[in-house]
């Protein structure tokens, strides 16, 4: 069925738009000789998609961790966002939807302070930012904003798609390999971003031919 509007779109943040790795490395490592605990950062980063304090629970006491990742937050900004580039193409996909007339969302599960942050200081500007959201939750966000599409770079985001009904189309950046991707149900799994202004024309092409994208 041909789209009636300009189709809304959903972006992950870490991995998708965002490498955060280098900035998050950099504030574990920082956390950890503020609280002398040890935390192996190089394994932290390799497995980013869920929520901050699914991760500080092998690293705190169970008690503890609701307070560290306050601190984490708190530090966050001066230690990771200068340290994180954008991920190849992804003004270029933020472009393709708004030459189409399309919006694009970001809906993340990183604290939503810090998610604005990050965007801002690389001059990437959603039409609006939805944070503390992961997996199935981000559907929430996905069917208030009527996104017919969510891309992102977990299994975790394919569930989010999917469960709002948005065509789940995975970017294989990040720690989930494209056969993980394709079997937890992606509908298209791309190598990254740079392909997506491509894809995208084509969608529009075949669901709503007026766009600008289509004709492109």
């Amino acid at each position: 069925m041909a789209l009636t509007t300009p189709p809304t779109v959903g972006f992950d943040l870490d991995m998708t738009l965002i490498d955060s790795r280098p900035g998050i490395r950099a504030c574990y490592l920082a956390l950890a000789e503020r609280t002398g605990t040890y935390i192996d950062a190089e394994l932290a980063v390799s497995r980013l998609g869920p929520p901050l304090v699914d991760e500080l629970i092998n690293w705190f006491p169970a008690e503890q961790v609701d307070e560290m990742a306050d601190l984490y937050r708190e530090m966050y900004p001066a230690y990771a966002l200068a340290a994180t580039p954008a991920m190849p193409g992804a003004g270029e996909a933020i472009a393709a939807i708004r030459e189409a007339g399309g919006r694009a969302i970001v809906v993340t599960a990183k604290y939503e302070p810090n998610a604005k942050l990050h965007l801002a200081h690389l001059g990437i500007e959603p039409d609006a930012v939805i944070g503390n959201l992961w997996a199935e939750q981000k559907a929430l966000a996905l069917r208030e904003h009527e996104a017919a599409v969510y891309v992102g770079d977990h299994v975790g985001d394919v569930r989010g798609a999917r469960t709002a009904g948005a065509l789940a189309v995975a970017v294989a950046t990040g720690p989930c390999a494209p056969e993980e991707l394709r079997e937890a149900g992606a509908d298209v799994v791309l190598t990254g971003l740079t392909e997506f202004p491509r894809w995208f024309s084509d969608y529009c092409s075949d669901n709503w031919p007026e766009t600008p994208a289509a004709r492109a």
